[in-house]
């Protein structure tokens, strides 16, 4: 029996189609600047890198076996991404402070450049810090680990070549998110002017950060 390659594309591209945990930090990264969407995307990739090889070495099946892995796996992603809620609210908060402040002592709105638009705060996120965020959010994503782990083994041969078949499949989903995420950082880099008004940046930071949390949640609750 053959691997089905034309029905995991298919399961793998409906899952990079549907948002999760990925999508939200590759989007936010590449808003602040291009470089640190594909940084995020490369990261959420070697992340899926980890997934594919504990599949292959069967350190998936241990740790579904054990509730208590799997709860630990689970509580940690969890956490992570309500810390990263919580981070992008205290940004939009501490804008608001900075113009609020800014208005008092000049009585005039902040600075704009030569497109009128408000000139944002510097950037203190750096590439690396994009790429340990696209990396931390995948490893601690027990949704990519189950799909390793449940979904893939359905698309593999059962004589004796799992581990080769995992490795393939595992390869081909990685290259088709690298290409997936570097077109979606390509649109989400287009935000950037958006941004670029405190207004609208304050409200993005409200809004990625209520959605991580979000999505924390309904990770901590995931059976």
């Amino acid at each position: 029996m053959s691997v089905d390659l034309a029905g995991f594309l298919g399961v793998v591209l409906l899952a990079y189609i549907v948002p999760g945990p990925d999508f939200l930090v590759i989007v936010r990264a590449a808003a602040r600047r291009r470089a640190l969407g594909r940084a995020a995307a490369l990261g959420a990739q070697a992340g899926l890198c980890v997934h594919m090889s504990a599949a292959a070495l069967g350190l998936s099946v241990i740790a579904a076996g054990s509730a208590l892995a799997f709860t630990v796996i689970k509580l940690a992603g969890a956490c992570y991404l309500t810390y990263l809620g919580v981070r992008a609210l205290l940004n939009a908060r501490r804008d608001t402070g900075k113009q609020h402040g800014q208005a008092t002592e000049t009585g005039s709105p902040s600075p704009e450049n030569e497109t009128g638009h408000a000139v944002p705060a510097a950037a203190e996120v750096t590439r690396r810090d994009s790429f340990v965020q696209g990396f931390l959010t995948n490893v601690l994503n027990p949704k990519a680990a189950l799909f390793f782990l449940s979904v893939l083994p359905q698309f593999t041969r059962h004589d004796g070549s799992a581990t080769e078949d995992i490795f393939l499949l595992g390869a081909l989903d990685i290259a088709v998110g690298v290409v997936y995420w570097l077109l979606l950082v390509g649109v989400a880099a287009r935000l950037r002017s958006l941004l670029s008004r405190p207004v609208y940046r304050r409200r993005w930071e409200m809004l990625t950060g209520w959605l991580f949390i979000g999505i924390g949640i309904g990770v901590a609750v995931t059976e």
